[in-house]
């Protein structure tokens, strides 16, 4: 699984191929979420709430990008990176 970001001790990944809704994975420690990429909700999965808040913030800065990972990726075409959280 590709991946997207790093920052905090957060990893952003995206699955090749992957299920609908167009999302992402944030991993933190043993903890993981599935985050739809429009609403950027979770939607599966839980992160306690202050890597779910830098999470969100992140992605509302990149939701665009996230998009086009998103397309690149269900081409299995490699998604790309994406700026951290700074």
């Amino acid at each position: 699984m590709p991946e997207l970001c790093r920052f905090y001790g957060i990893v952003i990944r995206m699955y090749f191929s992957d299920h609908g809704p167009p999302h992402f994975h944030a991993l933190y420690g043993d903890q993981e979420a599935l985050v739809e990429i429009d609403s950027l909700a979770v939607f599966q999965g839980r992160l306690s709430s202050r890597a779910k808040s830098l999470v969100i913030e992140w992605a509302s800065l990149h939701q665009e990008e996230l998009r086009t990972a998103w397309e690149r990726a269900s081409r299995l075409e490699p998604p790309g990176k994406i700026a951290p959280l700074e």
